[in-house]
């Protein structure tokens, strides 16, 4: 593969106008901007990345405890003496793109990136600064070199970046990027080809780190795989593996209730063959085996046969699934993690905060542990979202009067000066030893804080991270049910199969509230019977996993009805609308539309 050099001076400025022409939404010269920097530019305009400026919090100190940070850390000094007195930037960041470590041999070079907050405790994930080398490398999921005005924020035009991401030799997963960055007018070639093999050299510090914990169940995986034809699973260290059987025979819903079964099965030590019915339908049998007989680990090789398809599924309402917590269902692995860890907080009396995407259930699950563990006592819910002028007052009236449990919600919407009142009336409260009489759960979006986070999360000792649904998707089968008895008379509505599937390929950005907030919709219109995919509204039928703007909304919403008014044709369709042939495919592609018909 040839190496990209640096754009000579004509075509520098050629790119300079293709980057001023993009961001003011003209046609741009495709000739003048290569394909995954153009690609990558679209990706920051819609995460409403600023152009004109680079402006990044300190999100917090980093961890140079990982297996990452320590591995790298004799890779990454030996190339830094190599390196000494040049020009040239040595970066380590972790898998969001935040900032562990950086050696610089040049002072002027360090200022500089000291100005754009290239820095540790800073992000530059592609969403944060838009186009460079650490978070398009991230998005693209392989080698990334940013130089000059390819960069989306013009504060780095200034500079050319190298990044390459580093895999988990096991699992495979993304745990890092090594970046390497300098200015504009010493980038070359050699600094691609020197990033790459510095990240080859970190892999090999991995392998040799991992822990024979890991190394031994890949070991007995690969023998597994080797001796038998069929489906086999491999569940460790925060590592899953599955052969290419289970990729191909089992739908993702399917995988995810295999893998939560097998997990408590080898948790607690089952022995024997167990059936398990699936979510599409199918029974399977499944056989664990522990690896390493007196380990206290729940690791181990999983075998499975496929027994039967359960006739006649379509349209039968759902068992009222068992409910982990007043009030929640739910059995995929992750979902049920985040509930027990919560638990666990809950009864210990520490304070805790739980964090994870818009309408993933926080407030939702502070409720059913509380309501479980103390129903008796009082539950009170303060919204940083709507903090008035009395907000504050009330919150420190509730921490050092009340009792209970007291939840404060989106903690993330404070400004500066709210936070720092808050943490005041938080350690207020903790010196008086409140933690007795009241507990105290804090809901937060990290992605969304437009304050620093840390003085004040230093009185919450526990964190649980709860899932976005679309990573337990499979709780969709008892989700909906769910719902929809709420939702409906006497459990007369129903989801057909048909309807499910379509559900299920949805990415739900909006998470369970948007679930809810759909069947909703569709019980205004449909009373009885089985839902089909009609019934439910356009957004349904998108697998975007971005949130539309209204205008957008408004537009993949009548392109969805149209569609169906013309049985998936889509010339009909956009002769209906008004459109090219043309533009509704590029449209339904950009929408992630799901389509039927020709």
């Amino acid at each position: 593969m040839t190496q990209a050099s640096p754009p000579p001076q004509t075509s520098r400025e050629q790119l300079a106008e293709a980057r001023v022409r993009f961001l003011q939404a003209e046609p741009v010269d495709s000739a003048a901007v290569r394909k995954p920097i153009l690609a990558s530019w679209w990706r920051s305009r819609d995460w409403h990345v600023a152009a004109d400026r680079v402006d990044l919090d300190f999100l917090h100190e980093p961890d140079l405890e990982t297996t990452l940070a320590r591995s790298a850390e004799p890779v990454l000094h030996k190339l830094h003496e190599e390196l000494s007195g040049q020009p040239i930037s040595i970066i380590l960041c972790d898998a969001d793109g935040l900032v562990l470590s950086r050696l610089t041999g040049d002072h002027d070079l360090e200022r500089a990136l000291d100005g754009i907050k290239l820095a540790p405790g800073f992000s530059y994930a592609e969403d944060r600064v838009g186009t460079n080398g650490i978070g398009t490398a991230l998005e693209a999921g392989g080698p990334a070199h940013v130089f000059g005005h390819e960069h989306y924020a013009e504060a780095l035009d200034r500079f050319g970046c190298a990044g390459v991401p580093i895999h988990d030799p096991v699992s495979g997963k993304t745990v890092g990027v090594i970046d390497l960055t300098c200015w504009r007018k010493d980038a070359d070639p050699l600094m691609i080809s020197l990033v790459k093999a510095t990240a080859d050299q970190i892999t090999q510090a991995l392998v040799t780190a991992s822990s024979s914990r890991d190394i031994e169940l890949l070991q007995e995986y690969v023998r597994a795989s080797r001796r038998t034809g069929g489906i086999v699973l491999a569940l460790g260290n925060d590592v899953v593996m599955l052969n290419d059987h289970a990729r191909t025979l089992l739908d993702p819903a399917d995988q995810a209730a295999l893998i939560g079964h097998a997990t408590e099965a080898l948790a607690r030590r089952r022995t024997g063959a167990v059936t398990v019915d699936l979510p599409s339908g199918v029974v399977a049998r499944m056989s664990c085996r522990r690896i390493g007989r007196d380990s206290p680990f729940a690791d181990g090789v999983v075998h499975i046969k496929l027994a039967s398809t359960v006739a006649g599924a379509v349209n039968v309402p759902a068992p009222r699934s068992p409910m982990c917590l007043p009030g929640l269902v739910g059995s995929a692995v992750l979902w049920l993690r985040a509930c027990r860890e919560t638990e666990a907080l809950y009864h210990t009396a520490d304070w805790f905060t739980l964090e994870g995407e818009p309408g993933v259930g926080k407030l939702a699950l502070a409720r059913a542990v509380h309501q479980r563990r103390n129903p008796a006592s009082p539950f009170h819910v303060l919204d940083a979202e709507s903090a008035g002028p009395d907000w504050l007052v009330k919150s420190r009236r509730e921490l050092l009067d009340g009792r209970g449990m007291l939840v404060i919600r989106h903690v993330d919407a404070l400004n500066a000066r709210q936070m720092h009142a808050l943490a005041s009336a938080l350690g207020e409260a903790r010196a008086a030893g409140r933690q007795a009489e009241l507990r105290v759960a804090v809901t937060l979006n990290r992605k969304q804080a437009t304050a620093d986070l840390t003085r004040l999360l230093r009185f919450f000792h526990g964190t649980v991270e709860l899932p976005p649904l679309r990573h337990h998707i499979e709780d969709l089968h008892e989700l909906v049910p769910f719902f929809l008895a709420r939702l409906s008379q006497q459990g007369r509505l129903t989801c057909s199969t048909e309807a499910m599937q379509l559900l299920l390929r949805h990415s739900w950005p909006g998470n369970t509230e948007q679930l809810w907030q759909v069947l909703r919709q569709v019980v205004q219109r449909r009373r009885a019977g089985a839902i089909t995919p009609r019934d439910l509204p356009p957004e349904c039928w998108t697998v975007s996993r971005r949130l539309l703007s209204p205008l957008e909304a408004i537009e993949r919403d009548a392109i969805v009805q149209s569609l169906q008014d013309h049985d998936g044709n889509k010339v009909r369709a956009a002769e209906a609308l008004g459109m090219s042939r043309a533009t509704i495919y590029r449209k339904i592609h950009e929408y992630g539309i799901v389509t039927t018909g020709s």
